[in-house]
């Protein structure tokens, strides 16, 4: 037979035990934000260009129809920016760089536009966002939208000279806001 009063303490143990985690991660994100605004520490994105290929990250992408997807999006992408593709992390093709520096103080760099074959969708990502793009985005086709990614099951699902005007309008649009 279970003690109730054993139990009930050793929940109050538990929540106690997870204050005292919760308190301290506190501090410690204080003390790292008061770090950074002194330029003591700067934070790294985890994602960053790396040294692999695009191009063998295209090849091995297992479903025929999503590997030439990716193979039609990775020649708008290099048209629009006009620079060869790089790795973003392990699994985004990226085109291009711009420097962002946030009131924060906090600062990186970031792909002007770009791809990932994700297991659901193909992600493309439209860095300005959405907001100034309604007029294209009515004529696209079937998808969805995150902050700044455009999630499409298949190209077959879009107008590709839409996409095309999309990409090449964001990307604009970054290099007149940003110095590239």
């Amino acid at each position: 037979m279970v003690n109730r009063k054993e139990t009930t303490r050793k929940q109050g143990m538990k929540k106690s035990a997870h204050k005292l985690n919760a308190n301290k991660s506190g501090r410690k994100q204080g003390a790292e934000k008061s770090a950074r605004k002194q330029g003591a520490s700067k934070t790294v994105n985890k994602t960053a260009p790396t040294g692999a290929s695009p191009a063998e990250f295209i090849r091995a992408v297992a479903d025929p129809g999503k590997r030439q997807d990716c193979q039609t999006i990775a020649r708008m992408m290099r048209q629009a920016v006009g620079k060869p593709a790089k790795m973003w992390g392990s699994s985004i093709v990226g085109y291009g760089q711009y420097r962002y520096k946030y009131a924060s103080g906090r600062e990186g760099d970031w792909m002007l536009t770009g791809f990932s074959p994700r297991a659901q969708n193909l992600t493309v990502y439209i860095m300005p966002g959405f907001a100034d793009y309604a007029d294209l985005l009515g004529k696209l086709g079937k998808f969805k939208t995150g902050k700044s990614c455009l999630y499409i099951k298949s190209l077959d699902d879009v107008d590709q000279d839409v996409l095309k005007q999309l990409i090449e309008q964001s990307v604009q649009d970054m290099k007149r806001k940003y110095s590239t």
